[in-house]
């Protein structure tokens, strides 16, 4: 059984937040989960490193990979003010400022790109991980290892196509 997180939700608050493709998800995802022994930053570091290591549920490459980032550049800004995001092959990493409740803000970025994913690819049914994983930012310092962490990501998991998956409002 996996433990729904609380999901922390405050007008202006950054947030970063993580979700994973429904396939990417495996027993050994369910394992960590349920070690009470590690913090819930603790999981999620462990379960970021499995997915950049897993082939499972990697649908997030070339034209899938388009249409998400375009879509979350795209989204109202009523919604959010996307700061960065890296698109890795079975999750993405988002770094943004709410400017709406974060379950709404989560149910309009997974919902909408799973139709578009779902027709591109010619498959049906659920794309994304039910719950996903959040992180209100504390302070600058916090941001900043934050925007680093995704800047980072797909050049540490040695993706070929590593700047392309990354998007930040700081970049030239």
């Amino acid at each position: 059984m996996i433990r729904t997180l609380n999901h922390y939700s405050k007008f202006d608050t950054y947030q970063f937040v993580t979700f994973r493709t429904q396939d990417s998800v495996d027993d050994y995802l369910h394992r960590v989960n349920q070690n009470s022994g590690l913090s819930i930053s603790q999981r999620q570091m462990e379960i970021d490193s499995y997915c950049d290591q897993s082939n499972k549920g990697c649908y997030l490459n070339g034209e899938v990979m388009d249409i998400i980032g375009c879509h979350l550049k795209q989204l109202d800004p009523k919604f959010y003010r996307l700061i960065a995001y890296s698109i890795m092959p079975n999750h993405v990493h988002l770094l943004f400022q709410q400017k709406q409740e974060l379950q709404e803000i989560m149910r309009k970025v997974k919902g909408s790109t799973a139709l578009l994913i779902n027709t591109c690819l010619a498959r049906h049914g659920k794309f994304w991980e039910r719950d996903y994983f959040d992180k209100a930012i504390r302070d600058e310092r916090h941001f900043l290892l934050t925007y680093e962490y995704i800047k980072n990501n797909a050049i540490k998991a040695k993706l070929e196509d590593a700047k392309r998956r990354f998007y930040g409002i700081y970049e030239s």
